[in-house]
């Protein structure tokens, strides 16, 4: 099936088999390596997308169910050579150890800061509930996307 879908901002058409899984088409197809592979259950969420500027995982989803629709990785996060406050945080506040999650947890982390910029430890730690980290125990996960609100709420205010 040819489909077409803006990734990152960037429209790409290709022939896709019905059965290939959004994962594979972003990882193979278009060679973004920062969308990971896990469990292929859906049980561990390294591989979220956003879809249409929701979180899912994108192992669940055949790449043709994307046609027409828009897709971020987290290549996508950084805009004009910048780094969103997501990725800047996740650095100040040691938010990674082996970095396998944290494609994943970056953009389930600014999606949650999109809509709320203020996020309590219980918010965040819902919104991540459904990304698995196997190294840092969460704390300097909700850290880092708490402290990426207030930075992207400063730099809104300037």
């Amino acid at each position: 099936m040819q489909i077409t879908v803006t990734v990152n901002g960037a429209e790409h058409s290709a022939d896709v088999e019905p059965r290939t899984l959004l994962v594979d088409f972003i990882r193979s197809d278009l060679r973004l390596t920062g969308t990971h592979i896990g469990c292929d259950t859906t049980a561990c969420g390294v591989c979220t997308v956003l879809l249409d500027g929701t979180p899912v995982k994108s192992c669940t989803v055949f790449a043709v169910q994307a046609n027409g629709r828009s897709i971020t990785t987290v290549e996508g996060l950084k805009q004009n050579g910048d780094l969103h406050p997501i990725q800047v945080a996740f650095k100040e506040e040691h938010g990674l150890q082996c970095g396998f999650c944290t494609p994943a947890m970056m953009l389930v982390g600014s999606k949650l800061i999109e809509d709320n910029p203020n996020p309590t430890e219980d918010e965040v730690r819902w919104a991540i509930s459904g990304n698995l980290c196997r190294c840092t125990g969460y704390v300097n996960i909700v850290k880092s996307i708490q402290l990426a609100g207030k930075m992207a709420t400063a730099g809104s205010d300037s």
